[in-house]
């Protein structure tokens, strides 16, 4: 991985070693310890409200552990993407380094802290639907630590080795290794516990970031070598001089542009499985959403009813409840439509319905119900998720749009985020983006291409990491802003004709292939461990 640069008379590097001061080291651990509190704190009070007995201490104890470990996860995922951000503002002399990481730390903090949470339970719809009904179950817990500790695990390595590559991969794999070693422990194929249409998705995007990367990076440079004639911008910085203003604050617009979108994307997926946590480990006070307004229980009814007609349900209908949830939790399993599946929709969608108006409101759902409530709810949400792009259910229009106006309701009351998860990601994620990130700043600063990046080509690879990120954002697309940085940084001293230092692309490429079948078997193996464990 080591290299040098191929120019005689070498830019000055820039100052990667003024860390945060002693000042700075003391706020930093003063945040962590406020943050900690804060949280426990937080779930106090909700379990209070609540009516647990928070005198149980070993349930807590498990809460703490895994919270810490999803936490970590945040913290890492910090420090090892700050690249994305920072690397081309720091070796184009746009900002200090100490000044880039705490800019792009708190950029990430914002993003995260006003993130709109909607896809914070994407990543848990991946995961196999009898272990997020049984996530409170040892094997639930199994589960969250098997997944965490191998996206951790991974993440650890490629930083250790200076190597730039996706977490959001490395998560998506971690849950693919669960689901299989799931799957296999329970007898079935090893492919059952996957949606391999995602993987597939995945699979593609590790292909086609790194040329999209590339190729936009390149073509973006050579139209600014076309259009824009000032020398400056295409030679490599000289004694630490900062490019022309219009240039400089293009950097900077882009470095706070991508480190908002990783934190309102990144942090997101880490809500989603702290929420997994919660819901495990204390459901009275998480499984259910308190907090719906007065007029939910009379607008969820409206739109059960909607929703059952659409369904063509029929009084003769004569499933029972048992088997009515027997065959959705299947259809979501197996994929594979059956003639009873539009039936056991049906009586799920009358039996919630019943519940929630018995209740009168969730906040009124009895401890004893909560789980059973909330599980009803989450299979009908997936299995409706399903049902609606299903062909063979020969579902009209108007009958997929109330199916989806019934699933929105059962949304609000399953999925939300407390304010403070949400403050949790955000200093997690924020304060891990300011520390260890020198190891990856300089791979793709110093040891993609054999001379030092210039202005140009750093506005070039930024401006494309960041379109691509919010584009993928917009669109739903499984692109890693990492690669595409990287490979955007490749393609622009291709474009130039500077050179690759192709030892350090090989790397790249290697750690790339290796991202999903690595976090794959990880995963699977400490699950099976932990089953055994726990």
């Amino acid at each position: 991985m080591s290299a040098t640069l191929a120019t005689h008379e070498q830019p000055l590097r820039p100052d990667l070693d003024q860390g945060l001061g002693r000042a700075g080291r003391v706020g930093f651990a003063a945040i962590v310890a406020a943050a900690i509190g804060y949280v426990g704190y937080s779930i106090y009070l909700d379990a209070s409200a609540a009516g647990v007995q928070t005198l149980a201490i070993l349930p807590f104890i498990l809460l703490f552990i895994a919270l810490m470990i999803a936490l970590g996860f945040e913290f890492v995922n910090g420090f090892h993407d700050t690249a994305n951000a920072v690397a081309t503002v720091i070796y184009t002399n746009a900002m200090p380094a100490h000044v880039a990481v705490v800019w792009s730390g708190f950029f990430n903090f914002l993003g995260v802290l006003l993130s709109t949470g909607v896809v914070a339970f994407s990543i848990v719809s991946l995961l196999p639907v009898e272990l997020i009904l049984q996530v409170g179950s040892t094997a639930g817990f199994a589960m969250v630590f098997a997944l965490l500790i191998a996206a951790i695990i991974w993440n650890l390595a490629t930083w250790w080795l200076g190597i730039p590559s996706s977490s959001s991969h490395t998560l998506i794999g971690s849950i693919i290794g669960v689901g299989v070693a799931n799957a296999i422990m329970h007898g079935k194929s090893g492919t059952a516990g996957v949606d391999w249409s995602k993987a597939a998705e995945i699979g593609q995007a590790l292909l086609f970031s790194p040329l999209i990367g590339f190729g936009l990076a390149a073509l973006l440079f050579l139209a600014a070598k076309l259009l824009i004639r000032n020398k400056a911008l295409y030679q490599e910085p000289k004694d630490g001089l900062p490019p022309p203003l219009w240039i400089r604050a293009l950097l900077i617009f882009t470095c706070t542009g991508v480190s908002f979108a990783h934190g309102s994307n990144d942090g997101q997926k880490g809500m989603g499985l702290i929420m997994l946590i919660l819901i495990g480990t204390v459901p009275t006070a998480y499984a259910l959403n308190r907090a719906v307004p007065a007029r939910y229980a009379a607008e969820f009814h409206a739109n059960a009813q909607r929703a059952s007609a659409a369904l063509h349900d029929a009084p003769g209908n004569a499933l029972s409840v048992v088997d009515a949830r027997k065959a959705v939790t299947a259809y979501i399993a197996d994929k594979n439509y059956q003639p009873t599946t539009k039936p056991a929709m049906a009586v799920l969608v009358r039996d919630i319905d019943r519940q929630v108006a018995g209740y009168g409101s969730l906040a009124k759902v009895p401890a004893a119900a909560v789980e059973n409530v909330r599980n009803d709810m989450y299979l009908a949400s997936e299995g409706l998720k399903r049902l609606g792009k299903e062909k063979a259910a020969g579902l009209s229009d108007g009958e997929k749009a109330a199916i989806g106006t019934y699933k929105a309701s059962l949304d609000a009351g399953t999925r939300f985020i407390p304010t403070w998860v949400k403050v949790a990601v955000a200093i997690a994620l924020g304060l891990g983006t300011m520390v260890g990130w020198k190891r990856i700043v300089v791979t793709v600063g110093e040891k993609i291409g054999k001379s030092h990046l210039t202005y140009a080509q750093g506005a070039s690879a930024e401006l494309v990491a960041m379109g691509t990120i919010f584009a993928a954002d917009q669109l739903g697309l499984p692109v890693s802003t990492t690669h595409v940085l990287s490979s955007g940084v490749a393609g622009t001293m291709a474009a130039n004709r500077s050179g690759l230092q192709m030892s350090t692309i090989r790397n790249l490429v290697m750690a790339w292939v290796l991202t999903l079948p690595v976090s794959i078997v990880l995963a699977g193996a400490l699950y099976m461990i932990f089953s055994a464990l726990i």
